[in-house]
Protein backbone atom coordinates (compact mmCIF):
# COMPACT_ATOMS: atom_id res chain seq x y z
CA UNK A 1 0.00 0.00 0.00
CA UNK A 2 1.49 3.34 -1.10
CA UNK A 3 1.84 6.38 1.15
CA UNK A 4 -0.75 8.21 -0.97
CA UNK A 5 -3.35 5.51 -0.35
CA UNK A 6 -2.60 5.53 3.40
CA UNK A 7 -3.04 9.31 3.53
CA UNK A 8 -6.27 9.09 1.57
CA UNK A 9 -7.65 6.52 3.99
CA UNK A 10 -6.66 8.65 6.98
CA UNK A 11 -8.63 11.54 5.47
CA UNK A 12 -11.57 9.21 4.78
CA UNK A 13 -11.53 7.93 8.35
CA UNK A 14 -11.36 11.52 9.59
CA UNK A 15 -14.42 12.44 7.54
CA UNK A 16 -16.28 9.45 8.97
CA UNK A 17 -15.37 10.58 12.48
CA UNK A 18 -16.47 14.16 11.78
CA UNK A 19 -19.73 12.86 10.33
CA UNK A 20 -20.29 10.84 13.50
CA UNK A 21 -19.32 13.78 15.73
CA UNK A 22 -21.60 16.31 13.99
CA UNK A 23 -24.53 13.91 13.84
CA UNK A 24 -24.70 13.30 17.57
CA UNK A 25 -27.79 14.30 19.50
CA UNK A 26 -31.26 14.60 18.06
CA UNK A 27 -30.30 15.39 14.47
CA UNK A 28 -32.80 13.97 12.00
CA UNK A 29 -31.68 11.03 9.88
CA UNK A 30 -32.43 12.88 6.64
CA UNK A 31 -29.92 15.60 7.58
CA UNK A 32 -27.31 13.02 8.54
CA UNK A 33 -27.76 11.32 5.16
CA UNK A 34 -27.37 14.63 3.30
CA UNK A 35 -24.20 15.35 5.30
CA UNK A 36 -22.82 11.95 4.32
CA UNK A 37 -23.71 12.55 0.67
CA UNK A 38 -21.95 15.94 0.63
CA UNK A 39 -18.88 14.51 2.38
CA UNK A 40 -18.70 11.69 -0.18
CA UNK A 41 -18.93 14.11 -3.11
CA UNK A 42 -16.22 16.29 -1.56
CA UNK A 43 -13.83 13.38 -0.95
CA UNK A 44 -14.48 11.73 -4.33
CA UNK A 45 -13.95 15.01 -6.17
CA UNK A 46 -10.73 15.63 -4.22
CA UNK A 47 -9.43 12.22 -5.33
CA UNK A 48 -10.23 13.10 -8.95
CA UNK A 49 -8.35 16.41 -8.72
CA UNK A 50 -5.32 15.02 -6.92
CA UNK A 51 -4.83 11.95 -9.09
CA UNK A 52 -6.32 13.03 -12.42
CA UNK A 53 -3.02 12.57 -14.25
CA UNK A 54 -1.72 9.02 -13.99
CA UNK A 55 -3.21 8.38 -10.57
CA UNK A 56 -5.91 5.90 -11.53
CA UNK A 57 -4.11 3.17 -9.62
CA UNK A 58 -4.08 5.24 -6.46
CA UNK A 59 -7.80 6.00 -6.78
CA UNK A 60 -8.57 2.32 -7.39
CA UNK A 61 -6.50 1.21 -4.39
CA UNK A 62 -8.20 3.81 -2.19
CA UNK A 63 -11.66 2.77 -3.32
CA UNK A 64 -10.88 -0.87 -2.50
CA UNK A 65 -10.73 0.16 1.16
CA UNK A 66 -13.52 2.74 1.19
CA UNK A 67 -15.70 0.10 -0.47
CA UNK A 68 -15.42 -1.92 2.74
CA UNK A 69 -17.80 0.63 4.25
CA UNK A 70 -19.92 0.99 1.10
CA UNK A 71 -20.27 -2.71 0.31
CA UNK A 72 -20.52 -3.62 3.98
CA UNK A 73 -23.53 -1.36 4.40
CA UNK A 74 -25.16 -2.69 1.24
CA UNK A 75 -24.59 -6.26 2.47
CA UNK A 76 -26.26 -5.44 5.79
CA UNK A 77 -29.32 -4.21 3.93
CA UNK A 78 -29.43 -7.24 1.66
CA UNK A 79 -29.04 -9.44 4.74
CA UNK A 80 -32.31 -8.15 6.18
CA UNK A 81 -34.34 -7.83 2.94
CA UNK A 82 -35.63 -11.41 2.68
CA UNK A 83 -36.51 -11.82 6.40
CA UNK A 84 -38.21 -8.42 6.26
CA UNK A 85 -40.23 -9.31 3.17
CA UNK A 86 -41.35 -12.69 4.51
CA UNK A 87 -42.47 -11.60 7.96
CA UNK A 88 -43.84 -8.23 6.80
CA UNK A 89 -45.90 -9.73 3.98
CA UNK A 90 -47.27 -12.48 6.22
CA UNK A 91 -48.13 -9.92 8.89
CA UNK A 92 -49.67 -7.62 6.30
CA UNK A 93 -51.91 -10.32 4.87
CA UNK A 94 -53.04 -11.64 8.24
CA UNK A 95 -53.90 -8.11 9.40
CA UNK A 96 -56.19 -7.53 6.44
CA UNK A 97 -58.61 -10.24 7.63
CA UNK A 98 -60.11 -10.60 4.15
CA UNK A 99 -58.61 -12.03 0.98
CA UNK A 100 -60.80 -9.69 -1.08
CA UNK A 101 -59.13 -6.66 0.53
CA UNK A 102 -55.72 -8.13 -0.30
CA UNK A 103 -56.72 -8.31 -3.96
CA UNK A 104 -57.82 -4.68 -3.92
CA UNK A 105 -54.55 -3.55 -2.36
CA UNK A 106 -52.35 -5.54 -4.73
CA UNK A 107 -54.39 -4.50 -7.74
CA UNK A 108 -54.25 -0.84 -6.77
CA UNK A 109 -50.49 -0.88 -6.15
CA UNK A 110 -49.74 -2.67 -9.43
CA UNK A 111 -52.17 -0.38 -11.26
CA UNK A 112 -50.42 2.77 -10.03
CA UNK A 113 -46.97 1.33 -10.83
CA UNK A 114 -48.00 0.34 -14.35
CA UNK A 115 -49.79 3.65 -14.99
CA UNK A 116 -46.77 5.72 -13.93
CA UNK A 117 -44.47 3.54 -16.04
CA UNK A 118 -46.67 4.18 -19.06
CA UNK A 119 -46.58 7.92 -18.33
CA UNK A 120 -42.79 7.78 -17.93
CA UNK A 121 -42.48 6.21 -21.39
CA UNK A 122 -44.56 9.03 -22.88
CA UNK A 123 -42.44 11.61 -21.02
CA UNK A 124 -39.27 9.97 -22.38
CA UNK A 125 -40.65 10.22 -25.92
CA UNK A 126 -41.26 13.95 -25.51
CA UNK A 127 -37.88 14.68 -23.91
CA UNK A 128 -35.98 12.66 -26.53
CA UNK A 129 -37.70 14.63 -29.28
CA UNK A 130 -37.10 18.02 -27.64
CA UNK A 131 -33.40 17.32 -27.12
CA UNK A 132 -33.00 15.70 -30.56
CA UNK A 133 -31.15 12.71 -29.12
CA UNK A 134 -29.61 10.23 -31.56
CA UNK A 135 -27.21 7.29 -31.46
CA UNK A 136 -25.24 8.77 -34.37
CA UNK A 137 -21.67 9.68 -33.50
CA UNK A 138 -21.28 7.53 -30.41
CA UNK A 139 -17.73 6.18 -30.42
CA UNK A 140 -17.12 2.58 -29.39
CA UNK A 141 -14.00 2.20 -27.28
CA UNK A 142 -12.39 -0.70 -25.41
CA UNK A 143 -14.69 -0.52 -22.39
CA UNK A 144 -17.76 -0.32 -24.60
CA UNK A 145 -16.59 -3.29 -26.66
CA UNK A 146 -16.04 -5.35 -23.51
CA UNK A 147 -19.47 -4.37 -22.20
CA UNK A 148 -21.07 -5.28 -25.53
CA UNK A 149 -19.50 -8.75 -25.42
CA UNK A 150 -20.83 -9.21 -21.89
CA UNK A 151 -24.31 -7.99 -22.85
CA UNK A 152 -24.47 -10.27 -25.90
CA UNK A 153 -23.51 -13.18 -23.65
CA UNK A 154 -26.41 -12.34 -21.33
CA UNK A 155 -28.88 -11.80 -24.16
CA UNK A 156 -29.80 -15.48 -24.15
CA UNK A 157 -31.13 -15.07 -20.61
CA UNK A 158 -33.56 -12.45 -21.84
CA UNK A 159 -34.56 -13.69 -25.31
CA UNK A 160 -37.11 -16.16 -23.98
CA UNK A 161 -38.40 -13.74 -21.38
CA UNK A 162 -41.85 -13.19 -22.91
CA UNK A 163 -44.87 -12.22 -20.83
CA UNK A 164 -46.24 -15.76 -20.23
CA UNK A 165 -42.85 -17.12 -19.14
CA UNK A 166 -42.31 -14.03 -16.99
CA UNK A 167 -45.61 -14.59 -15.20
CA UNK A 168 -44.73 -18.23 -14.55
CA UNK A 169 -41.34 -17.19 -13.15
CA UNK A 170 -43.13 -15.22 -10.43
CA UNK A 171 -44.08 -18.55 -8.81
CA UNK A 172 -41.10 -20.07 -6.94
CA UNK A 173 -40.28 -23.70 -7.65
CA UNK A 174 -37.99 -23.71 -4.62
CA UNK A 175 -38.71 -20.97 -2.11
CA UNK A 176 -35.41 -21.61 -0.32
CA UNK A 177 -33.53 -20.94 -3.55
CA UNK A 178 -35.50 -17.71 -3.95
CA UNK A 179 -34.71 -16.72 -0.36
CA UNK A 180 -31.02 -17.23 -1.18
CA UNK A 181 -31.34 -15.09 -4.30
CA UNK A 182 -30.66 -18.04 -6.60
CA UNK A 183 -33.68 -17.17 -8.74
CA UNK A 184 -31.93 -14.03 -9.96
CA UNK A 185 -34.08 -10.98 -10.71
CA UNK A 186 -37.23 -12.95 -9.87
CA UNK A 187 -36.08 -13.83 -6.34
CA UNK A 188 -37.83 -10.96 -4.59
CA UNK A 189 -41.14 -11.24 -6.41
CA UNK A 190 -41.06 -15.03 -5.88
CA UNK A 191 -40.61 -14.57 -2.14
CA UNK A 192 -43.43 -12.01 -2.14
CA UNK A 193 -45.74 -14.50 -3.88
CA UNK A 194 -44.83 -17.25 -1.41
CA UNK A 195 -45.30 -14.95 1.59
CA UNK A 196 -48.70 -13.76 0.36
CA UNK A 197 -49.86 -17.35 -0.23
CA UNK A 198 -48.55 -18.32 3.22
CA UNK A 199 -50.44 -15.40 4.74
CA UNK A 200 -53.65 -16.35 2.92
CA UNK A 201 -53.26 -19.95 4.13
CA UNK A 202 -52.76 -18.63 7.67
CA UNK A 203 -55.92 -16.53 7.35
CA UNK A 204 -57.94 -19.54 6.28
CA UNK A 205 -56.40 -21.74 8.99
CA UNK A 206 -57.29 -19.19 11.68
CA UNK A 207 -60.85 -19.04 10.37
CA UNK A 208 -61.11 -22.81 10.67
CA UNK A 209 -59.34 -22.89 14.05
CA UNK A 210 -60.11 -19.61 15.88
CA UNK A 211 -58.26 -20.86 18.96
CA UNK A 212 -54.96 -20.54 17.04
CA UNK A 213 -55.49 -16.94 15.96
CA UNK A 214 -54.17 -15.20 19.07
CA UNK A 215 -51.06 -17.38 19.32
CA UNK A 216 -50.22 -17.00 15.61
CA UNK A 217 -50.82 -13.23 15.62
CA UNK A 218 -48.66 -12.70 18.70
CA UNK A 219 -45.90 -14.86 17.25
CA UNK A 220 -45.87 -12.90 13.99
CA UNK A 221 -45.88 -9.60 15.91
CA UNK A 222 -42.92 -10.66 18.05
CA UNK A 223 -40.84 -11.75 15.03
CA UNK A 224 -41.76 -8.61 13.12
CA UNK A 225 -40.77 -6.34 16.01
CA UNK A 226 -37.36 -8.05 16.20
CA UNK A 227 -36.81 -7.73 12.44
CA UNK A 228 -37.84 -4.05 12.47
CA UNK A 229 -35.45 -3.38 15.36
CA UNK A 230 -32.70 -4.95 13.25
CA UNK A 231 -33.70 -2.65 10.38
CA UNK A 232 -33.46 0.38 12.68
CA UNK A 233 -30.00 -0.70 13.84
CA UNK A 234 -28.80 -1.00 10.24
CA UNK A 235 -30.36 2.34 9.28
CA UNK A 236 -28.16 4.05 11.87
CA UNK A 237 -25.21 3.31 9.55
CA UNK A 238 -26.90 4.94 6.54
CA UNK A 239 -24.98 8.28 6.58
CA UNK A 240 -21.63 6.45 6.57
CA UNK A 241 -22.72 4.03 3.86
CA UNK A 242 -23.98 6.92 1.71
CA UNK A 243 -20.68 8.78 2.15
CA UNK A 244 -18.66 5.75 1.00
CA UNK A 245 -21.03 5.05 -1.89
CA UNK A 246 -20.87 8.64 -3.10
CA UNK A 247 -17.09 8.58 -2.87
CA UNK A 248 -17.05 5.59 -5.20
CA UNK A 249 -19.42 7.19 -7.70
CA UNK A 250 -17.62 10.53 -7.93
CA UNK A 251 -14.04 9.21 -7.81
CA UNK A 252 -14.80 6.46 -10.31
CA UNK A 253 -16.42 8.70 -12.92
CA UNK A 254 -14.62 9.78 -16.07
CA UNK A 255 -15.05 13.52 -16.52
CA UNK A 256 -14.31 13.47 -20.25
CA UNK A 257 -16.86 10.73 -20.93
CA UNK A 258 -19.43 12.69 -18.98
CA UNK A 259 -18.77 15.83 -21.02
CA UNK A 260 -18.99 13.90 -24.30
CA UNK A 261 -22.40 12.52 -23.43
CA UNK A 262 -23.66 15.49 -21.41
CA UNK A 263 -26.67 15.96 -23.66
CA UNK A 264 -28.00 12.49 -22.93
CA UNK A 265 -27.34 12.93 -19.21
CA UNK A 266 -29.19 16.25 -19.10
CA UNK A 267 -32.12 14.86 -21.08
CA UNK A 268 -32.34 11.84 -18.76
CA UNK A 269 -32.38 14.04 -15.66
CA UNK A 270 -35.02 16.30 -17.20
CA UNK A 271 -37.27 13.29 -17.91
CA UNK A 272 -36.71 11.99 -14.38
CA UNK A 273 -37.47 15.41 -12.87
CA UNK A 274 -40.71 15.60 -14.87
CA UNK A 275 -41.76 12.22 -13.48
CA UNK A 276 -41.14 13.41 -9.93
CA UNK A 277 -43.53 16.27 -10.72
CA UNK A 278 -46.02 13.75 -12.13
CA UNK A 279 -45.83 11.77 -8.88
CA UNK A 280 -46.54 14.97 -6.97
CA UNK A 281 -49.52 15.77 -9.17
CA UNK A 282 -50.96 12.29 -8.70
CA UNK A 283 -50.60 12.65 -4.95
CA UNK A 284 -52.34 16.02 -5.12
CA UNK A 285 -55.26 14.47 -6.99
CA UNK A 286 -55.77 12.10 -4.06
CA UNK A 287 -55.68 14.97 -1.56
CA UNK A 288 -52.16 14.25 -0.22
CA UNK A 289 -49.77 17.18 0.20
CA UNK A 290 -46.73 16.61 -2.10
CA UNK A 291 -44.54 18.84 0.09
CA UNK A 292 -45.28 16.68 3.13
CA UNK A 293 -44.59 13.56 1.06
CA UNK A 294 -41.18 14.64 -0.26
CA UNK A 295 -40.03 16.03 3.09
CA UNK A 296 -40.83 12.65 4.61
CA UNK A 297 -38.91 10.54 2.09
CA UNK A 298 -35.84 12.68 1.30
CA UNK A 299 -33.42 10.41 3.16
CA UNK A 300 -34.85 7.33 1.44
CA UNK A 301 -34.35 8.97 -1.95
CA UNK A 302 -30.81 9.99 -1.00
CA UNK A 303 -29.92 6.39 -0.19
CA UNK A 304 -31.58 5.11 -3.36
CA UNK A 305 -29.61 7.73 -5.32
CA UNK A 306 -26.25 6.60 -3.95
CA UNK A 307 -26.87 2.85 -3.71
CA UNK A 308 -28.53 2.43 -7.15
CA UNK A 309 -30.59 -0.42 -5.70
CA UNK A 310 -34.37 -0.42 -5.32
CA UNK A 311 -34.17 -3.76 -3.53
CA UNK A 312 -31.64 -2.55 -0.95
CA UNK A 313 -33.90 0.43 -0.25
CA UNK A 314 -36.91 -1.73 0.71
CA UNK A 315 -36.31 -1.54 4.51
CA UNK A 316 -36.02 2.26 4.44
CA UNK A 317 -38.95 2.46 2.01
CA UNK A 318 -41.28 0.51 4.33
CA UNK A 319 -40.27 2.45 7.42
CA UNK A 320 -40.76 5.82 5.72
CA UNK A 321 -44.22 4.88 4.49
CA UNK A 322 -45.43 3.53 7.81
CA UNK A 323 -43.88 6.06 10.22
CA UNK A 324 -43.99 9.28 8.22
CA UNK A 325 -46.59 8.98 5.47
CA UNK A 326 -49.33 7.24 7.42
CA UNK A 327 -49.49 4.21 5.11
CA UNK A 328 -50.73 0.99 6.77
CA UNK A 329 -48.10 -1.73 7.02
CA UNK A 330 -50.14 -4.03 4.83
CA UNK A 331 -50.03 -1.54 1.96
CA UNK A 332 -46.49 -0.26 2.62
CA UNK A 333 -44.93 -3.71 2.44
CA UNK A 334 -46.77 -4.62 -0.75
CA UNK A 335 -45.92 -1.29 -2.41
CA UNK A 336 -42.23 -1.42 -1.44
CA UNK A 337 -41.69 -5.01 -2.53
CA UNK A 338 -43.77 -4.83 -5.70
CA UNK A 339 -42.13 -1.50 -6.57
CA UNK A 340 -38.69 -3.14 -6.45
CA UNK A 341 -39.53 -5.40 -9.39
CA UNK A 342 -42.64 -4.05 -11.14
CA UNK A 343 -43.22 -0.82 -13.02
CA UNK A 344 -39.94 0.94 -12.35
CA UNK A 345 -40.46 4.39 -13.87
CA UNK A 346 -36.77 5.16 -14.37
CA UNK A 347 -35.13 1.86 -15.25
CA UNK A 348 -38.01 0.16 -17.04
CA UNK A 349 -39.82 3.24 -18.37
CA UNK A 350 -37.59 6.19 -19.28
CA UNK A 351 -34.29 4.45 -20.10
CA UNK A 352 -35.35 1.78 -22.65
CA UNK A 353 -37.75 4.24 -24.31
CA UNK A 354 -35.00 6.80 -24.86
CA UNK A 355 -32.59 4.18 -26.19
CA UNK A 356 -35.16 2.79 -28.62
CA UNK A 357 -35.90 6.25 -30.00
CA UNK A 358 -32.19 7.03 -30.35
CA UNK A 359 -31.41 3.79 -32.19
CA UNK A 360 -34.46 3.45 -34.46
CA UNK A 361 -33.52 6.15 -37.02
CA UNK A 362 -29.96 4.81 -37.33
CA UNK A 363 -31.22 1.42 -38.58
CA UNK A 364 -33.87 2.79 -40.90
CA UNK A 365 -36.92 2.31 -38.66
CA UNK A 366 -39.57 4.98 -39.10
CA UNK A 367 -40.64 6.56 -35.83
CA UNK A 368 -44.35 7.08 -36.43
CA UNK A 369 -47.43 6.86 -34.21
CA UNK A 370 -47.67 3.07 -34.60
CA UNK A 371 -44.03 2.68 -33.57
CA UNK A 372 -44.50 4.94 -30.54
CA UNK A 373 -47.72 3.20 -29.44
CA UNK A 374 -46.05 -0.20 -29.76
CA UNK A 375 -43.01 1.05 -27.84
CA UNK A 376 -45.11 2.36 -24.94
CA UNK A 377 -47.01 -0.94 -24.80
CA UNK A 378 -43.86 -3.09 -24.81
CA UNK A 379 -42.15 -0.88 -22.23
CA UNK A 380 -45.18 -1.11 -19.93
CA UNK A 381 -45.49 -4.89 -20.21
CA UNK A 382 -41.75 -5.53 -19.89
CA UNK A 383 -41.63 -3.46 -16.70
CA UNK A 384 -42.87 -6.53 -14.84
CA UNK A 385 -39.98 -8.31 -13.20
CA UNK A 386 -37.14 -5.84 -13.89
CA UNK A 387 -34.44 -6.52 -11.32
CA UNK A 388 -34.44 -4.05 -8.44
CA UNK A 389 -30.65 -3.87 -8.39
CA UNK A 390 -27.98 -1.83 -10.13
CA UNK A 391 -28.11 -2.85 -13.80
CA UNK A 392 -31.85 -3.49 -13.90
CA UNK A 393 -32.18 -0.87 -16.63
CA UNK A 394 -29.83 -2.93 -18.80
CA UNK A 395 -32.16 -5.92 -18.54
CA UNK A 396 -35.12 -3.71 -19.40
CA UNK A 397 -33.32 -2.39 -22.48
CA UNK A 398 -32.35 -5.92 -23.49
CA UNK A 399 -36.02 -6.87 -23.48
CA UNK A 400 -37.41 -3.76 -25.19
CA UNK A 401 -34.84 -3.22 -27.95
CA UNK A 402 -34.99 -6.74 -29.48
CA UNK A 403 -38.79 -6.72 -29.09
CA UNK A 404 -38.83 -3.58 -31.26
CA UNK A 405 -36.41 -5.15 -33.76
CA UNK A 406 -33.55 -2.87 -32.68
CA UNK A 407 -29.87 -3.67 -31.92
CA UNK A 408 -28.59 -3.63 -28.33
CA UNK A 409 -25.18 -2.06 -29.01
CA UNK A 410 -26.39 1.32 -27.68
CA UNK A 411 -26.54 -0.17 -24.17
CA UNK A 412 -22.80 -0.84 -24.24
CA UNK A 413 -21.95 2.50 -25.80
CA UNK A 414 -23.41 4.35 -22.80
CA UNK A 415 -21.43 2.38 -20.21
CA UNK A 416 -19.25 5.32 -19.15
CA UNK A 417 -22.17 7.41 -17.91
CA UNK A 418 -24.45 4.57 -16.78
CA UNK A 419 -23.80 4.95 -13.02
CA UNK A 420 -24.41 8.69 -13.09
CA UNK A 421 -27.85 8.32 -14.67
CA UNK A 422 -28.73 5.13 -12.81
CA UNK A 423 -28.58 6.97 -9.48
CA UNK A 424 -31.43 9.29 -10.41
CA UNK A 425 -33.36 6.47 -12.11
CA UNK A 426 -33.23 4.40 -8.92
CA UNK A 427 -34.43 7.32 -6.80
CA UNK A 428 -37.38 7.71 -9.20
CA UNK A 429 -38.14 3.97 -9.02
CA UNK A 430 -38.27 4.08 -5.23
CA UNK A 431 -40.33 7.26 -5.24
CA UNK A 432 -42.81 5.56 -7.57
CA UNK A 433 -43.18 2.67 -5.10
CA UNK A 434 -43.84 5.04 -2.20
CA UNK A 435 -46.27 7.06 -4.34
CA UNK A 436 -48.14 3.84 -5.13
CA UNK A 437 -48.32 3.07 -1.40
CA UNK A 438 -49.73 6.47 -0.50
CA UNK A 439 -52.25 6.55 -3.36
CA UNK A 440 -53.41 3.01 -2.55
CA UNK A 441 -53.86 3.92 1.10
CA UNK A 442 -56.11 6.80 0.01
CA UNK A 443 -58.31 4.57 -2.14
CA UNK A 444 -58.30 1.29 -0.23
CA UNK A 445 -59.50 1.58 3.34
CA UNK A 446 -57.67 -0.88 5.56
CA UNK A 447 -58.28 -0.64 9.28
CA UNK A 448 -54.96 -0.83 11.08
CA UNK A 449 -54.24 0.71 14.45
CA UNK A 450 -50.54 1.34 13.82
CA UNK A 451 -51.07 3.26 10.58
CA UNK A 452 -50.63 6.63 12.26
CA UNK A 453 -49.03 9.40 10.30
CA UNK A 454 -46.07 10.89 12.13
CA UNK A 455 -44.21 14.13 11.43
CA UNK A 456 -41.57 13.83 8.74
CA UNK A 457 -37.98 13.94 9.88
Amino acid sequence: MSIEVILNLIVFAGLLFLLWKFSQGDMKLSRKVIMGLVAGVFFGFALQLLYADGGAGTISATLQWTNVVANGYISLLYMVIMPLIVISMIAAVTRIDAVASLGKIGGSVVGVLVLTTMISAVVAIGVTDVFGLSADGLIQGERESARLASIEGRQGRVDGNNVPSMLVSFIPRNVFASLAGAAGPMSIISVVVFSILFGVAALKAMQEHPEHKEAFTKGVDVIQSVVMKLVQMIMAFTPYGVMALMTRVVAGSNAQDILNLAKFIIASYVAIAIMFVVHGLLLSLTGYNPKKFFSGVIDVLAFAFTSRSSAATIPLNVQAQTTRLGVPKAIANIAATFGATIGQNGCAGIYPTMLALMVAPTVGVEVDFAFLATLVGIVTISSFGVAGIGGGATFAAMIVLPAMGLPIEIVALLISIEPLIDMARTALNVNGAMTAGVITSRFVKVAEADAVEQPAE
